[in-house]
């Protein structure tokens, strides 16, 4: 049987509510991991099929970290939940999709030097000097196009844009026949692939809505739109998502992740609910009040004001140093 009393009332709120969408807003050190794993151990307990279950992080350190407590605290039914990062998630369903994706069953992935050597190759087709044109700017472009769901990239009127657009739009469907020629996929390829398939396949997309009834986002501040796309198309009509994050510890927008994502939750999945987490475990009073008051002045957040048991503690210092 579960143990639920070490949980505070906000946290058995989120691990309890298991129907429809819910916003678990996690301010910093409020258990939030926590959390997500007694929930996937409720779902459990419940009688969820373990196999129902999906469970989505950032890297593999994450993902197996997860899977090591959700197996220590559900048992073995634990053991069969999904727990992956998004990009290990896309690369199954390629592999269990490959003919439908338009991949042979056997498809490589490139690495970073591959896929920088492949823009290079590209540029010089389109006779664009390497040495002129950073091929890792152009690189990134086309990784951004990708993660924004963009098939093409468009070049600005006259006066606007620079030439870098010009040198990514000619590159960028390049780029794409390269890859499906050597029989390979880049690694933003791992989400934007299968968010495609998805897309123009009902019946696919009812197939997974099935098969994962309960999807799980950790960080879900970090999420970019491809990575939302994939939830929204993964989320079915029951719409059973729960997304784990904070926007106040959105830092990733320079990778191409999204903080709107977590802030329109509601416009992305109607009638969804919404759990705040301000009980922080980590840290003392004086830090927390600091904390709140530099955070407070951002624009464009959801209020939330951390608070902690664990007394005042000593005073928070400003040292300036010459140094590092």
């Amino acid at each position: 049987m579960l143990d639920l009393s070490t949980l505070n009332p906000p946290q058995r709120e989120a691990v309890t509510t298991v129907d429809g969408p819910l916003l678990v807003l996690a301010g910093a050190g409020s258990g939030k991991t926590r959390v997500i794993v007694h929930r996937i151990a409720w779902l459990l307990q419940k009688g969820v099929d373990p196999g129902a279950i999906l469970a989505v992080t950032f890297t593999n350190k994450a993902a197996g970290e997860m899977r090591e407590r959700v197996a220590r605290v559900a048992g073995a039914a634990g053991v069969d939940v999904f727990v992956s990062t998004f990009h290990s998630f896309g690369l199954w369903l390629l592999h269990e999709e490959h003919a439908a994706a338009g991949l042979p069953k056997r498809f490589a992935i490139c690495d970073a030097g591959d896929q920088l050597a492949l823009v290079k190759r590209c540029m010089r087709e389109v006779r664009v000097d390497d040495r002129s044109f950073d091929a890792h700017r152009v690189l990134s472009m086309l990784s951004r196009a990708k993660n924004e769901g963009r098939k093409r990239i468009a070049v600005g009127e006259a006066g606007q844009g620079d030439d870098y657009d010009l040198v990514a739009s000619e590159v960028y469907p390049r780029y794409q026949r390269a890859l499906r020629a050597q029989r390979s996929v880049d690694f933003d390829d791992l989400i934007a692939l299968p968010v495609a398939l998805l897309a123009k396949d009902a019946a696919l997309r009812k197939k997974y809505a099935r098969r994962f009834r309960h999807v799980l986002v950790d960080e879900y501040q970090d999420t970019n739109v491809a990575q939302l796309g994939l939830l929204k198309l993964l989320a079915g009509e029951e719409r059973n998502v729960c997304a784990v994050g904070d926007d106040d510890q959105a830092i990733y927008g320079w990778r191409g992740a999204e903080v709107r994502n977590i802030l329109r939750f509601e416009k992305h999945f109607p009638g969804a609910k919404e759990v705040r987490l301000e009980q922080n475990y980590r840290s003392t009073g004086h830090i927390l009040a600091c904390a709140n008051a530099v955070i407070a002045r951002n624009a464009d957040r959801r209020p939330k004001r951390l608070f902690t048991a664990a007394g005042a503690g000593d005073r928070v210092r400003v040292v300036a140093l010459e140094s590092e």
